[in-house]
């Protein structure tokens, strides 16, 4: 049962197991996001624990495909090259025959949103990779439309602070183009606001410029990645309003690790408040 407070934002928000805690069981996680008024959590993406989340009004907010079986998608699991590395050549081949099936799993069972990442630019240029992303992402766009399933290219910083060296998606416009170019609307940006924040700032600006572009969106503290308090140069306060303005309604996850000796469960609700009070203020003055 959701004991969490009343006030929604326009946008839906979902938590992830790095904000609930990456040991927690799958019923316990559920208890805590649909407690903090959550109605999502990312990357549970085993097939067999959506009905418990749907028991508790969640649904997994965004699936991580994953060459071990979606047992764990924070579990790193090497796959075949090209693995969830669109920008790489290698993965059209079995990725792409991956995601073939995974848009269908996914649509047969009400999840919304499939994450995808670009690579790295170990073995390509910035150019080439957005060529390769694009190309992979034009031979999935019939199937993903058709179904009803968004898939969502995530911005990772290359600064290595959660996010990999030479990462081919560090900066926003680059995933803008590659989505422009697809051009589909069930092939997005997944906009990192921790990540984007770290390479390039100007987080506001580029939602309202862009948010037509933007399918997801990630939530965390810079720095250090913890939850949405005080202690962090991002104001998420109007960050949450200027989200909620642009008439964005998908998911807003919360992907921040507690800061070390925080209550998790009220880090949660707290950091889920706050956004839900600023989209909240946005649609009251509406």
């Amino acid at each position: 049962m959701n004991n969490a407070t009343s006030v929604r934002a326009p946008f839906k928000q979902a938590l992830t197991p790095y904000s609930v805690g990456v040991e927690t069981s799958v019923e316990d996680a559920c208890r805590l996001a649909a407690s903090a008024g959550a109605q999502g959590i990312d990357f549970f993406s085993n097939p067999k624990d959506w009905p418990l989340m749907r028991q508790h009004g969640l649904l997994c907010s965004l699936y991580k495909p994953d060459p071990g079986g979606g047992i764990s998608a924070l579990k790193r699991v090497d796959g075949p090259p090209g693995w969830n590395a669109v920008g790489m050549r290698e993965a059209q081949g079995e990725f792409l025959e991956e995601m073939r099936r995974v848009i269908d799993l996914t649509a047969d069972h009400g999840v919304p949103n499939i994450l995808l990442q670009a690579g790295t630019r170990h073995t390509v240029t910035y150019e080439d990779g957005a060529d390769n992303a694009v190309t992979f992402c034009k031979q999935l766009r019939e199937q993903a439309e058709r179904r009803g399933v968004t898939l969502v290219i995530e911005l990772l910083n290359s600064k290595m602070q959660f996010g990999p060296p030479l990462s081919l998606f560090d900066r926003s416009a680059w995933g803008f183009d590659v989505v422009r170019r697809v051009d589909s609307p069930r092939i997005k940006v997944l906009y990192d606001i921790f990540h984007a924040q770290i390479m390039e700032g100007d987080i506001a600006a580029t939602l309202r410029a862009n948010i037509d572009l933007i399918g997801h969106i990630h939530v965390a503290g810079v720095p250090g990645r913890h939850q949405l308090d005080d202690d962090q140069e991002i104001n998420y306060d109007f960050i949450g309003r200027v989200i909620a303005e642009t008439g964005f309604r998908e998911f807003v996850s919360h992907e921040w690790i507690p800061r070390p000796g925080t209550d998790v469960a009220a880090a949660a609700r707290m950091s889920v408040a706050r956004l839900a009070a600023a989209g909240s203020s946005v649609a009251k003055a509406a």
